[in-house]
């Protein structure tokens, strides 16, 4: 698409990236103010940094329908480091905390530009689970008490949920008008945010939930000002505080601790959550992007970097991606990065015309959306789900939510990586395979018959498997690849949920991603993100737990009419007729399919001993013939690796068939058979099909590709050209 025809799409659909925006705002607006609260910062600092990101990386990031501003990730760091920082005095320590931002901002431009954008990659998944469960139950936490009206909670986050039953007990008895009446505008807005998904109407879902809140809360205000007799019953310090004059007010970074360790820790943490936050992000709004479109990461890292270093020194909190808020564009039709920038404009005349209005909003209002927030983010389905991926997965999630909960998030996602590597060492019962290991290239990717493809060796888990999306990434989406876990050991549950990820985007985008190798192998579980433990050659799987390439050869048995046995103990003692196995040895047959005439396998063996002895999977068709045929083997001119145990015979030339022998090597000990054999028919249909090593003996063809599985596409073709095959030679 040209630059011409681009600006004009781009203008065209200025309107409804305008409207997108415009709901977006009604989300963003009370969400920064309580997530500013929640981090103990002023509430215009959530403001300001949905304002700055929202500009800035409209106008330079990389990705097209992200939303960016303050995380809710985020809070619990914030809070911690204005905590910590501040000694007790909140706003120097907000000062302090801005002063860390700030650097946060540069650390990851920095980031960015070292294309560093894959670390987020690094950590495990369900180590990142437990982080955010942690993250959301400390936002729960503290804004549960807010929430009932109480603002004096203290304590860490175990303390404060102790508190929680007392904290109600209070409300409920309480004979501070204020209080209740806040507790109770609190209960009411955690009841909207609970129900308004299930309430139907398409007006009242017009407006998003913490839309309705603040309007709802306001308008409670002005009925006590203007028609109700009594006064407003909630004291002001339970109602937001913004500044009067919002323009001639921003705070500055105050970096007087900048060379502490205190702080330094404060602006690691920041660093590191605030680019998980926005990693996981763009690739979850990637998914989403109905163009199918692939955001460009480093470059919005970099974007998000220079907008939190302008956010900092405004007095804003750090600027990530946001997910929530991202999805609402989607969900409204927001097509580019000019939605980002309406919303930030939203803002601004939101801020600058109904500041007013927004001094009425209780705090507990706000609070109970960021309590809603917190227990989605740590919800029990959550556990539910990481269980059923594998038992192990819940130990990792769980220490790593108890960790960070009971110390810091850095603490907390170091032992959930720890555990991770120490239950992939256990299940493995090998630490040297990891160690030997770890810095050996281990994928390699090459181009044949127009398809990638990509193998592994050793492992590929969360440690080295930047290496393998590296790869990947230069597939573009609109071809076939495929990635062969053959020479793995193991694959864990982060790079089998990546896989997933990759095959969705290659469907949306018209290609093709097909994962094989894995059929050998132990899961965690019968989840398709469970991690795999290859199996010993001798050992056969756990019957009834198909791997997804399994499931698509049971659904072509079907569509062919053939018997489908995945976990085989055929030993197939025919191929051993075959030359090509006079010097192999077969170690199991698996994946068998068969329609008594044709059958099409995988198949392991071993070539060459001890240092020199090397283990090869393959995917062959065996075509039982019923009428007596000549010994020969077939193959593309110029391959002779098959074909060892026919060396001494020339090359047999099919006269009337030039181009075919020039195309195909054909040998053989009786000549005048082989040449009888090959009927014009039979040469035409070689001529005009795929190109296989084919084998023949007394007991029939043996037909194969490449010495490799083969992908569910390859086996589909090979099943037809097997019957295809069979039929002519049952008319020669």
């Amino acid at each position: 698409m040209n630059k011409k025809n681009t600006l004009k799409t781009f203008i065209g659909e200025i309107p409804r990236n305008l409207f997108s925006g415009f709901v977006v705002s009604l989300i963003a607006l009370p969400l920064g103010l309580g997530l500013a609260l929640a981090s103990g910062a002023p509430p215009i600092s959530g403001i300001i940094a949905a304002i700055v990101g929202g500009i800035v990386v409209s106008l330079i990031g990389g990705s097209k329908v992200t939303i960016t501003g303050p995380g809710n990730g985020l809070v619990v760091v914030i809070l911690s480091a204005i905590t910590v920082l501040g000694n007790g005095d909140m706003y120097q320590g907000y000062l302090y905390t801005l002063a860390a931002i700030v650097i946060s901002g540069i650390l990851l431009i920095i980031l960015g530009f070292l294309r560093m954008g894959a670390l987020g990659d690094f950590f495990p998944s369900s180590a990142i689970q437990g982080m955010l469960a942690a993250i959301g139950i400390g936002i729960f936490a503290k804004q549960i008490h807010v929430m009932l009206g109480n603002l004096d909670a203290k304590g860490s986050i175990v303390e404060l949920l102790i508190q929680v039953p007392e904290g109600i007990f209070n409300f409920l008895k309480t004979d501070n008008s204020s209080m209740f009446y806040a507790g109770l505008i609190g209960i009411i807005s955690l009841l909207i945010m609970v129900f308004y998904s299930k309430i139907r109407n398409r007006y009242f879902q017009l407006i998003p939930a913490p839309m309705w809140i603040v309007v709802l809360s306001v308008g409670l205000y002005y009925y006590f000002d203007v028609f109700s007799a009594a006064a407003y019953p909630i004291d002001k310090n339970l109602l937001i505080a913004l500044p009067n004059d919002i323009l001639s007010n921003f705070a500055f970074p105050d970096f007087g601790k900048v060379y502490q360790l205190e702080f330094i820790s404060a602006v690691i943490s920041i660093t590191l959550i605030a680019s998980i936050e926005s990693l996981l992000s763009i690739k979850a709004v990637d998914k989403l992007d109905p163009l199918k479109r692939r955001s460009n990461v480093n470059k919005d890292i970099r974007a998000l970097g220079l907008a939190t270093v302008i956010s900092g020194f405004l007095g804003g909190l750090n600027v990530v991606t946001v997910i929530a808020r991202s999805s609402v564009n989607v969900n409204n039709k927001g097509s580019n990065r000019s939605a980002n920038f309406f919303h930030a404009l939203f803002l601004v005349a939101f801020i600058l015309l109904f500041a007013t209005e927004l001094r009425k909003i209780p705090l507990s209002a706000l609070a109970a959306i960021l309590v809603f927030t917190g227990y989605k983010l740590a919800a029990p389905e959550n556990l539910k789900k990481v269980f059923n991926i594998g038992s192990e997965q819940l130990l990792i999630f769980i220490a790593t939510l108890l960790v960070t909960i009971s110390t810091s998030l850095i603490t907390g996602i170091l032992v959930g990586i720890i555990i991770t590597f120490i239950i992939h060492i256990i299940i493995n019962k090998n630490v040297l395979l990891f160690i030997k290991n770890i810095l050996k290239p281990n994928v390699l990717m090459f181009t044949e018959d127009g398809k990638y493809y990509v193998s592994v060796k050793n492992f590929s888990s969360f440690l080295n498997y930047t290496k393998l999306k590296s790869k990947l990434d230069q597939i573009p989406e609109t071809e076939e690849a495929i990635v062969d876990f053959t020479l793995c050991d193991f694959v864990d549950h982060s790079v089998m949920e990546n896989m997933n990820n990759y095959s969705e985007t290659f469907e949306r985008k018209g290609g093709h991603f097909e994962v094989i190798g894995l059929d050998d192998s132990k899961p965690g579980s019968a989840h398709p993100f469970a991690l795999r433990k290859i199996l010993p050659k001798h050992r056969v799987p756990k019957k009834g737990v198909l791997t997804k390439r399994q499931k698509f050869i049971q659904k072509i048995s079907e569509e062919m009419q053939y018997s489908y046995e995945a976990f085989s103990d055929l030993e197939l003692k025919e191929l051993t007729n075959f030359g090509y196995f006079k010097t192999r040895k077969i170690d199991k047959v698996s994946n068998v399919l068969t329609n008594n005439d044709c059958t099409i396998f995988d198949v392991q063996f071993s070539e060459g001993e001890m240092i020199a002895k090397q283990v090869i999977k393959a995917t062959m068709l065996h075509i039982h013939t019923k009428n007596k045929i000549p010994k020969f083997t077939l193959d593309k001119e110029g391959v002779f690796e098959y074909i060892l145990h026919f060396s001494g015979y020339k090359d047999i030339d099919i006269d009337a068939h030039p181009d075919f022998s020039k195309r195909f090597y054909l040998s053989g000990k009786n000549e005048e058979k082989i040449r009888a054999f090959f009927t014009d028919e039979l040469i035409l249909f070689f001529e005009s099909n795929k190109q296989y090593h084919i084998e023949a003996t007394n007991v029939g063809l043996l037909v194969l590709s490449n010495e490799r599985l083969a992908s569910v596409k390859e086996i589909k073709a090979l099943a037809y050209f097997g019957a295809s095959l069979q039929k002519i030679i049952e008319r020669c």
